[in-house]
């Protein structure tokens, strides 16, 4: 800009950038459509584990439930992968793991906790409703696994009455 130049006053339609219209919030922060895909996947998370925990919560109280977007555990070979218990995996994706209670590298104590991998798992439902299924699913497997029991025994299947 040449230095005699007048910057040109601030108006609404300045605001409005390239005619695109006014900047701000799509949707109000209290309606569901606000939510990322990342927060509506912990929200799934959260009410799959609800049935387990009211069930188990006594057993239950030193394990905590974490999400990460893509896995950290990567198979060395994906023609012949074998995972240990800890790890549910679909072949050569792992879909969560148990890491369990143990000492961080500063010396403290840490809690067990499942974590679930949000990309992977939303990638082998083909809609919202087989995505919670698959959760609840996993998190059976996983809580089974910490418990030391079939996952029969945490979500036992529907009697056939």
């Amino acid at each position: 800009m040449p230095r005699g130049a007048r910057r040109r006053p601030v108006t609404s339609r300045s605001v409005e950038r390239r005619g695109r219209g006014i900047r701000g919030l799509v949707f109000p922060p209290d309606v569901p459509a606000h939510r990322s895909r990342a927060e509506k996947f912990d929200q799934l998370v959260l009410e799959a584990f609800s049935p387990i925990d009211e069930r188990w919560r006594e057993r239950l109280v030193k394990l905590d439930i974490a999400v990460d977007d893509v896995p950290k555990v990567r198979a060395l070979s994906p023609e012949s992968v074998t995972w240990p218990a800890e790890v549910v995996a679909d072949g050569p994706v792992p879909l969560s793991r148990l890491v369990p209670a143990g000492v961080d590298r500063y010396g403290a104590a840490t809690r067990a906790r499942i974590v679930l991998f949000r990309r992977p798992l939303e990638q082998r439902a083909e809609n919202p409703d087989d995505l919670a299924d698959l959760i609840h699913e996993v998190l059976v497997q996983q809580v089974g696994t910490y418990l030391g029991v079939e996952p029969d025994v945490i979500d036992p299947p529907p009697s056939a009455d």
